[in-house]
């Protein structure tokens, strides 16, 4: 299977990804947000059962480059995005 290019913008959308790709995935994408000097970000998990939410949230509470996270306000996905901030070098 061919890598999929992700832009390294600040938005991660996770609608097209597998849930066992998650953890990785993330982690790669703070990863080249810091290199970017990005330090806000939105992940887009959806809203459905809340399970994927609640895995995004789960990877971030134990993540040492994340400072903080909350859900998104309701002009920006709401509970179906978690509005992320990392740590500065």
């Amino acid at each position: 299977m061919e890598p999929i290019e992700i832009p390294i913008d600040g938005i991660l959308d996770l609608h097209t990804f597998n849930p066992k790709e998650v953890k990785p995935l993330l982690y790669d994408y703070i990863d080249a947000c810091r290199e970017k000097e990005i330090y806000s970000l939105r992940v887009i998990h959806g809203k459905g059962t809340g399970v994927l939410k609640k895995k995004v949230q789960g990877i971030l509470k134990k993540h040492p480059d994340v400072l903080s996270f909350a859900d998104a306000p309701l002009q920006g996905g709401g509970w179906g995005a978690t509005l992320v901030e990392l740590k500065r070098n």
